[in-house]
């Protein structure tokens, strides 16, 4: 249920975004994802995401250390919850330059870039055991479809994908008042297909600390939970499950004033440009 770098399996995805006000990083949105991997290639394999995000750098990506089942707790206080329809958006961008930093994260080492491109370059910075083989073509696709993202490839060796603990970052917004999540689908290496239908299997999940009192439902966080690491997520989300049917290929996006009403009807899957 995301972008692989060469063939492999994913199930069972959850994905968080949330906005906050934080004390010292100002106006931000906050990402959580998390799957189940199989790495269906002889070699190492990598995660491709595309973030909305101005330019990222390692202290983007939080630890959430012993507290890895944030996002399950997240599903368990929402679940049941009614799946919203699909549709189609279109997303405006400007250009920006591109930038490549790489750093370990868990089980992974991450590479992050303005422009998809100028990953190869980059790509001698990570170990053998987890450098992936990379199509031009699958990097060509997202400069010229995401060029104002940030694109973060994660990547991991066999023994890694089951150990990985859900991957928590924050960033200042392109569009602060639109919520994105990736989920863009191809698990082939090669470019996605942007008019496809693909299977989802997503719980996706929002939260905002301008939520109205009564709004989302109430997230029980472990008791030992890091205070630094609680201040970059919710006291209360609201979330669906997508797993019903197929829908067109794209990531899922809802408008801040939606969110704050509590219409998850207004969930939309958002297309490449």
């Amino acid at each position: 249920m995301c972008i692989s770098m060469a063939p492999a399996g994913f199930s069972g995805t959850t994905v968080y975004t949330g906005r906050r006000h934080h004390p010292e990083h100002g106006l931000i949105h906050v990402l959580g994802y998390q799957n189940t991997s199989v790495n269906l290639a002889t070699g190492p394999n990598a995660m491709l995401l595309h973030l909305p995000a101005l330019p990222m750098a390692r202290e983007n990506f939080l630890s959430v250390g012993t507290s890895d089942d944030i996002l399950e707790r997240m599903v368990d206080a929402v679940r049941p919850m009614p799946v919203a329809a699909p549709a189609t958006m279109d997303w405006m961008s400007s250009d920006r330059g591109p930038r490549v930093t790489v750093f370990d994260h868990d089980v992974y080492t991450v590479l992050l870039a303005r422009d998809a491109t100028a990953i190869p370059e980059a790509l001698h910075q990570v170990e053998p055991r987890k450098r992936p083989r990379l199509d031009p073509r699958l990097l060509e696709f997202y400069a010229d479809r995401y060029p104002c993202h940030t694109i973060a490839v994660c990547c991991f060796d066999n023994g890694d994908a089951q150990r990985a603990k859900p991957l928590l970052m924050w960033y200042e917004p392109l569009d602060p008042d639109q919520l994105t999540l990736p989920a863009l689908d191809c698990h082939t290496g090669g470019p996605p297909d942007p008019d496809a239908e693909v299977p989802v299997d997503h719980w996706v999940l929002f939260g905002t600390d301008e939520a109205p009192e009564g709004w989302g439902e109430p997230v029980d966080y472990p008791a030992g939970m890091r205070h630094t690491l609680r201040g970059f997520l919710p006291d209360t989300v609201m979330g669906a499950y997508y797993g019903q049917e197929a829908l067109p290929n794209g990531d899922f996006t809802l408008a801040h004033e939606d969110l704050l009403a509590g219409d998850l009807d207004r969930v939309r899957r958002l297309r490449p440009v």
